[in-house]
């Protein structure tokens, strides 16, 4: 008697609709009709002879079988993902499609400078880009979801490889005249905890503006309001408080067309590791260790 063996496009379906919660949501992911993956699902539970979903007008619940189904699907696609690399790595470098997820407070300062160059000299290399934070990001790279993640340190990568691309200091953004005699550096006591403006909680940095600090009480009242860095920076130009900026964010122009002031913290705590993050034993380690090489090359002084 044969067995039938789903079909990869199937346990994409399926696993879409696990991640989204969501048959439209899971359809536009897989670009897909919302038709299409459900009938792929369907086909799927029937050639199972199982129910891998229930389905109601307002909520998707998978089964206890269908959560099972789900995790060993993750790691079927992300073996054949690793076979369809071990192809192409057999090429040449850095061609093909990559898919590769940055967090917010790295995508906007960097990519600009990585990407024209990229579409110039590698023209072959097809970047998918995905913005997300390191939580999110290092999740999507252990499900198979994306090959590498854009992200900065400290962090617990787990498993992960990870390749250093540059350090990055913290400086202190402050209103204009706010000190009036502002010293070359900022010492972490002279922070007024109660002004100090962060991002909100799931962003890696606010955790790095912290420790930058090496104040236990900031940790408690610290307002921690700000959805981006650029609204951060909106916010201390009309006077509304002080943040923590990366140097890399100055470098690209953040304080553009605003009257803030910064400068770096004096502490040695003060900075964050850019790394490039990949699955260990991946077959284009190769391409990584090029990507990281180009990336740091993007990074120094020009």
């Amino acid at each position: 008697m044969s067995t039938y063996l789903p079909t990869i496009k199937q346990l994409q379906y399926l696993v879409a609709l696990h991640e989204h919660g969501h048959f439209g949501k899971a359809a536009d992911a897989s670009f897909v009709s919302q038709s299409t993956l459900s009938a792929g699902i369907r086909e799927l539970e029937s050639l199972l002879g199982v129910t891998l979903v229930e389905r109601s007008r307002r909520v998707v619940r998978f089964t206890a079988l269908g959560d099972q189904v789900v995790a060993k699907a993750n790691r079927l696609l992300r073996e054949a993902e690793e076979l369809a690399d071990l192809v192409q790595a057999a090429g040449k470098p850095l061609v093909g499609e990559l898919r590769m997820s940055v967090i917010p407070t790295i995508a906007p300062f960097l990519l600009p400078r990585v990407l024209p160059r990229f579409r110039r000299e590698r023209p072959e290399l097809k970047l998918m880009l995905r913005e997300e934070t390191s939580h999110d990001a290092l999740e999507s790279l252990h499900h198979g979801r994306v090959d590498c993640v854009l992200l900065a340190l400290p962090f617990d990568t787990g498993d992960a490889a990870i390749e250093h691309i540059a350090d990055d200091r913290l400086f202190i953004a402050f209103p204009k005249d706010d000190p009036r005699d502002p010293p070359a550096s900022i010492s972490p006591d002279m922070i007024d905890q109660g002004r100090l403006m962060l991002l909100e909680d799931g962003h890696c940095l606010r955790d790095h503006a912290l420790a930058a600090c090496s104040r236990s009480e900031l940790r408690a009242s610290a307002a921690m309001i700000g959805t981006s860095l650029h609204t951060l920076v909106q916010l201390v130009d009309n006077d509304l408080g002080l943040t923590m900026l990366p140097e890399m964010a100055l470098k690209a122009g953040i304080l553009a067309g605003t009257q803030v002031v910064a400068r770096p913290v004096d502490s040695p705590t003060a900075k964050r590791e850019i790394v490039l993050a990949w699955r260990k034993n991946s077959p284009r380690e190769a391409d990584f260790m090029l990507l990281a090489e180009e990336l740091r090359q993007s990074d120094s002084p020009k």
